[in-house]
């Protein structure tokens, strides 16, 4: 029925319809007087319930006014009120209205100002998408507050809506005040060690190494004296120290000076003196605490020592690591190893080895060393392998055509479908989870060795039956090498497999000019008895043309600042080998310390990081999610363009120039 009918006979419109079709029956029947009397009433009727309705109405809209007025009111009332400080802000951040709290936390009129004056992060669009509910320890004056944020929709009916923001000021300052004083108290446990307290010791004259001893016990009792904690020297090298967590905070600002210290001793010893430091803190008991400890020295010593580890929970922060690694003139560990390997391989059902992914010529040539042991020992054992490294095709290949090697390489699909019993799993050349060939592998095999060189990173893999992790070695073949040694009494080699290993050995070391030790030397020496020549060694390597030309192209690309070469291009190489070999030829040039090379490779842009030994270039590239050692090292980034992995390695040095102190 039409509206305005509605309007004019809300409540009896049936009754007026019934009236009016009446007195047109009037009409029809010529009753005119009658009908004209009938259409007066109604002209009547009509008139009432409109004057009617019209009062009803005004009487209704001032109730509602008179409502709505009342609620203005109480509503004002109650933000005035409200037991706590609050403010409104509007869309654009700035202040429009606080209540009289709020006013007497703040000594200064902020009014009309915006509200980045008090929160520095105050992010609208990030408090409607509901990623910020509340602001923690925000400063005013001498307490701290946490601030509850609720945006209030203004303008409901129109599609630009508008905001405006209610800040609710919750006093935190005494439960802050006493987190502080309960995390200050907190038990911190520290574990100290000379990482090379015996080679320290033989290397210095009779006659001073008493005075060498207690000059190393006097700077590590001051520099426990410093914390205020108490220490027990528990070893000939080893040391514990409890301390309050307050402390820390300024060793970690000090940059663990205490390795500096310690490095400087010079009483004759010809031997720099280190020290590796676990820290563990903020776990449920002080037995886990001593636990955090013990895990975040040995993440210390397995980088190379010379630095501090800290483990708090599940987050680790490392400090130092400047020195080069020292090389352990003893075999001992080697031959503990070794014994513990050959028991391991004996209890095995089949022995399966598996290095990195898409591995190099160390990887390969390790996997080869320890696939002949395993033989010797008469077991069966199998290199898993995808693809290798371009620069361990042709290393590779020889092993495919050899009669005696047919099966040693099997893929993922030849594994899952064997039977295992009782198997054995060795990785060598790598010590992270996410870097090896095949990761899933390793949960379905419990018996585990690690071999590997490269300094420990933060997601080692824990759970590794032997952890055979020596950062001083030049190459995990030359590990391999020794291990070789004391795994069989008369080891034997093919001249093939002698071969394998002493190119890992070559390739990590640079033709035997980095990294290279007495105990390198010694293992180039028995796998050259055993068959191993050189010169099939270096055909190994030799370059095609086209990859000399792109090698050069790319050195010539290089920008040099304050001793680092960093050298890109935009097209992809046609072999990832050319990046390192380019960093390499980079620190032939006078004047650079350090060289870092980018490139395209696939759909990945690669690093590689060289130096002298000045430049930590491991814990540079470490910063980007790479690793390695001291001296070389390397990355990969995925979906950054040249220019960003650029930007974001150039961020990496300054970063780390600025912790170094270096200019």
């Amino acid at each position: 029925m039409d509206n305005k009918f509605k309007k004019f006979f809300p409540d009896t419109k049936i009754y007026m319809l019934i009236i009016a079709v009446l007195i047109s029956v009037l009409f029809i029947f010529n009753h005119l007087y009658v009908g004209i009397i009938g259409l007066l009433v109604f002209a009547y009727l009509v008139f009432y319930n409109i004057r009617n309705n019209r009062l009803k109405k005004y009487e209704w809209d001032r109730f509602v006014e008179d409502i709505s007025e009342n609620i203005d009111v109480a509503g004002r009332n109650t933000l005035s009120q409200i037991p706590i400080p609050l403010v409104i802000v509007n869309g654009e951040g700035q202040i429009l209205w606080g209540n009289s709290l709020f006013t007497a936390i703040v000594s200064r009129n902020i009014y009309g100002k915006n509200i980045n004056v008090l929160i520095k992060d105050f992010n609208l669009q990030k408090i409607l998408d509901k990623k910020i509910e509340t602001f923690e320890k925000i400063n005013i004056e001498d307490n701290i507050y946490n601030v509850l944020v609720s945006p209030v929709e203004i303008n409901r009916e129109k599609e630009d809506k508008k905001y405006i923001f209610l800040l609710y000021f919750l006093n935190k300052t005494d439960y802050y005040t006493i987190y502080e004083m309960y995390s200050d108290k907190k038990t911190v446990v520290a574990l100290v060690e000379c990482d090379n307290f015996d080679e320290v010791i033989k290397s210095t004259e009779e006659t001073n190494r008493p005075a060498l001893i207690a000059e190393i016990d006097k700077r590590i009792n001051s520099f426990a004296s410093a914390l205020e904690g108490f220490i027990r020297k528990y070893d000939d090298n080893k040391y514990i120290i409890v301390f309050d967590n307050s402390h820390l905070s300024q060793l970690i600002e000090n940059k663990f000076d205490i390795l500096d210290a310690i490095r400087e001793i010079d009483l004759g010893n010809k031997i720099p003196v280190t020290l590796s430091i676990g820290i563990g803190k903020n776990a449920d008991s002080l037995y886990n605490v001593h636990q955090y400890a013990v895990a975040a020295k040995d993440l210390a010593l397995g980088r190379g020592g010379d630095q501090a580890v800290i483990k708090d929970g599940d987050r680790l922060s490392f400090f130092g690591g400047k020195s080069k690694e020292v090389e352990k003139k003893t075999r001992v560990k080697a031959r503990v190893i070794a014994h513990a390997v050959s028991e391991l391989i004996d209890q095995s059902s089949e022995i399966f080895i598996m290095g990195h992914d898409t591995p190099d010529i160390d990887s390969i040539g390790a996997a080869i060393g320890i696939y002949r042991g395993c033989r010797q020992r008469g077991k069966n054992a199998f290199i898993l392998l995808n693809k290798p490294d371009s620069s361990a095709e042709k290393l590779v290949d020889r092993f495919l055509k050899s009669k005696e090697h047919q099966g040693i390489f099997i893929d993922r699909e030849t594994f899952l479908q064997k039977s295992l019993k009782n198997p054995l799993l060795v990785l060598v050349d790598v010590h992270r989870k996410s870097f090896v060939e095949y990761p899933e592998i390793l949960d379905r095999i419990n018996n585990l060795i690690i071999i590997d060189h490269h300094r420990k990173s933060a997601d080692f893999i824990d759970n590794a039956t032997i952890s055979y992790i020596e950062p001083y070695a030049s190459s995990t073949c030359e590990l391999v090498t020794e291990i070789l040694q004391y795994l069989v009494e008369k080891p034997i080699l093919l001249d093939i497999e002698a071969q394998a290993l002493m190119a890992g050995i070559y390739v990590d070391t640079k033709n035997f000019t980095f990294k290279t030790g007495v105990r390198t030397f010694e293992a180039a020496g028995f796998l050259r008895r055993l068959g191993a020549d050189l010169i099939e060694v270096r055909k190994l390597f030799a370059d095609d043309f086209d990859t000399y030309k792109e090698r050069t192209k790319l050195i010539a690309s290089a920008e040099i600042h304050n001793g680092i070469a960093i050298a890109c291009q935009d097209a992809a190489v046609r072999d990832a080998l050319i990046v390192p070999q380019a960093a390499d030829e980079l620190l032939k040039i006078n004047g650079i310390e350090a060289s870092f090379v980018l490139a395209k490779v696939g759909n990945d842009i690669m690093i590689s990081g060289r130096s002298l030994g000045d430049i930590n270039v491991q814990l540079i590239l470490e910063s980007m999610g790479g690793g390695g050692h001291m001296t070389i090292a390397g990355a990969k980034l995925s979906n950054f363009s040249i220019e960003e992995a650029k930007e974001r390695l150039n961020d990496a040095i300054k970063n780390y120039l600025k912790e170094s102190d270096k200019k």
